[in-house]
């Protein structure tokens, strides 16, 4: 069996490579990428010359040339480490003295890596075999029968005025209480945190979020130059006494949060942690960030508490997304907040972007009031049900232990009580895409956590995959 140089990054074609040439590329890769992460030990000469059929003199070889190349450390009767290698300085690491060493790229890196959403548990998105492309291409359709002038139109900075009315009539119904001047489009939740960053957050502010939490804006926050502090989660959610103290503590600027359906853990804010957020960010003068892109994935009657409808958006800046009920690449989001906050949320979005793509936003228009969206997501909610029970019990029966019992949502969030960056690895090497529990955490320590997404499980051999790992650990 020869290496496999699929996905490696070759100078000249693979075939011109010797075995120890393609070693080399495979294992700089791998560290690059962050799937070896500095300090883990690199799998030993014997079971890496099993794996890719080659001899363990030709392992040795390469291990020594990524040494001498800076990317490995020899440590006697030990084994080849991976060594901390120092970053390019920037402008944007200066400005982050407490999180420079955040990265959260590994994941976006990776995910285009994975063959298939069933061998992808540490997706953060639903398969597309699970999503309904109909209804997006009736929505085009109906477009292009109307007049293409209409297409050809620049759009507004704030955002389709006929998908703002749209959004108020359903914030509505989260007793959310808004006019359409209160509404910005923006293109996804990730743009709607990017550009409160740049509105709000400056060089030495402390923002609080989640610890574990969604990765992506740990990396947002600190190369604007704030301090990012993780609030711990219990299984019954935000831990609110750890939450006051550090409150007390660094007198933060922000609190970014999901309150329904908390990624990773699946947990959702009760009333009771609801009224107390709020009333220390009273208090301390905080803004309120309110991620709410689980939405459409959490049923009626769900136990959940939304604290922008509890302040009715007088502290409380609201985000919601179709992302992850549509489609990942629509990118159609918006943010609901007082209307001076959108005012000058609106002019920021034109300084970096002008406008979102309004024939984006005219297809989420198209889809929400032509009748079918809301019979879409109910079976979605349907389908993560019936698999969610399913794959808690099998993540259980390999010994994993999980955090509490979401009763909706995607996500399971599971200790395997070994460090989960090494299986990560292993998973890399087996085309399984998984997401360690250290990409949740704004100190990305060693974590012996992993996120499950429940949809995303079916491959038949993900089980007996992990229970390998853990049986080798």
């Amino acid at each position: 069996m020869s290496v496999n140089t699929d996905q490696i990054p070759a100078p000249v074609e693979s075939a011109q490579l010797t075995l120890v040439d393609q070693l080399v590329q495979w294992g700089r890769r791998r560290i690059d990428e962050r799937v070896f992460r500095p300090g883990m030990r690199m799998p030993s000469i014997r079971k890496l010359a099993e794996d890719k059929g080659v001899s363990r003199f030709t392992v040795v070889e390469a291990y020594e040339r990524l040494v001498a190349h800076g990317y490995l450390d020899s440590r006697r009767g030990s084994g080849f480490y991976v060594r901390e290698r120092a970053a390019p300085v920037t402008h944007q690491a200066r400005l982050a003295p407490v999180d420079s060493a955040i990265d959260v790229l590994w994941l976006l890196r990776n995910m285009l890596h994975t063959a298939t959403p069933e061998k992808g548990p540490g997706l953060g998105f639903l398969p597309n075999r699970w999503l309904d492309g109909e209804l997006l291409a009736n929505a085009l359709r109906a477009l292009a029968r109307q007049s293409g002038a209409q297409l050809l139109m620049h759009g507004t900075p704030q955002g389709f005025f006929p998908l703002r009315q749209q959004l108020q009539t359903r914030l509505a119904e989260l007793e959310i209480g808004v006019s359409p001047e209160q509404i910005l489009t923006v293109s996804g939740i990730t743009q709607a945190l990017d550009l409160i960053a740049r509105l709000y957050v400056q060089a030495g502010d402390t923002v609080l979020v989640g610890d574990p939490a969604w990765f992506q804006m740990f990396g947002r926050f600190a190369s604007q130059g704030a301090r990012v502090v993780g609030v711990p989660y219990t299984p019954d959610g935000l831990d609110l006494e750890a939450f006051e103290t550090l409150v007390r503590t660094w007198r933060p600027k922000m609190l970014v949060l999901n309150s329904v359906l908390q990624n990773p853990t699946g947990t959702s804010l009760t009333a009771r942690q609801a009224f107390r957020i709020l009333q220390l960010a009273e208090e301390f003068d905080m803004i309120v960030v309110e991620d709410d892109v689980y939405c459409d994935l959490c049923p009626p009657g769900y136990a959940a508490t939304r604290m922008a409808s509890l302040d009715q958006l007088k502290r409380v800046i609201y985000l919601g997304s179709f992302s992850k009920t549509l489609a990942s690449n629509l990118r159609v989001g918006f943010v609901a907040a007082a209307a001076p906050i959108i005012k000058a949320l609106s002019d920021q979005k034109m300084l970096v972007g002008a406008t979102s793509p309004e024939i984006n936003e005219r297809v989420v228009f198209k889809v929400l009031t032509e009748g079918h969206y809301r019979r879409h997501v109910e079976r979605l909610r349907s389908r993560l049900d019936l698999v969610r029970d399913k794959t808690a019990r099998a993540l259980e029966k390999l010994g994993f232990r999980l955090f509490g019992s979401p009763g909706a949502g995607m996500f399971i969030w599971a200790d395997a009580g070994v460090d989960t960056s090494a299986m990560v690895a292993a998973g890399h090497e087996e085309g399984y895409f998984l997401a360690p529990g250290s990409l949740f955490s704004p100190q990305q320590s060693v974590s012996t956590w992993m996120r499950f997404n429940v949809a995303n499980c079916g491959d038949a051999g993900l089980l007996a995959f992990l229970a390998r790992q853990l049986e080798r650990a």
